[in-house]
């Protein structure tokens, strides 16, 4: 049986998957802080979030995100996450290059009162880069 929490984030999700980024802000609340290690970003409160995902969306506009994971443990969640998509758009120092992408990732989540107060999302920068073109594939075994 799914829990509020777990509704909660499959509902966030899907407004990721819809590409709303005002939907997308409407889980957060007026204070959150939203962290992409990847890119070493922090964004400060909803109009930053809705920026980050606006241009995410510009340079993706087929991005998407399937949840393999999730648990919650109070007021705290964490989920493994595939996210795929298409580099259509030009984005900061990357021109577009019309290449698909799946990464893994995963999201810490902390939730206060019912939205999102804070979230910091990991995955592999370099993963990215190389499945774009712009790293070589390189194996260090």
């Amino acid at each position: 049986m799914a829990t509020d929490l777990e509704n909660m984030f499959q509902d966030y999700l899907a407004a990721w998957n819809s590409h709303n980024a005002e939907k997308i802000a409407s889980f957060f609340t007026d204070d959150c802080v939203y962290e992409d290690a990847a890119l070493a970003v922090v964004n400060q409160g909803r109009e930053e979030l809705k920026a980050l995902a606006g241009a995410t969306f510009a340079s993706f506009p087929d991005i998407n995100f399937e949840v393999t994971s999730f648990f919650a443990a109070g007021e705290w969640a964490g989920s493994e996450w595939i996210m795929s998509g298409t580099h259509t758009g030009d984005a900061p120092n990357l021109p577009a290059t019309g290449k698909g992408f799946s990464i893994r990732g995963a999201s810490i989540t902390e939730v206060q009162q019912g939205k999102i107060r804070r979230n910091t999302d990991y995955w592999n920068m370099a993963s990215l880069l190389q499945q774009l073109g712009f790293m070589p594939e390189t194996s260090l075994w």
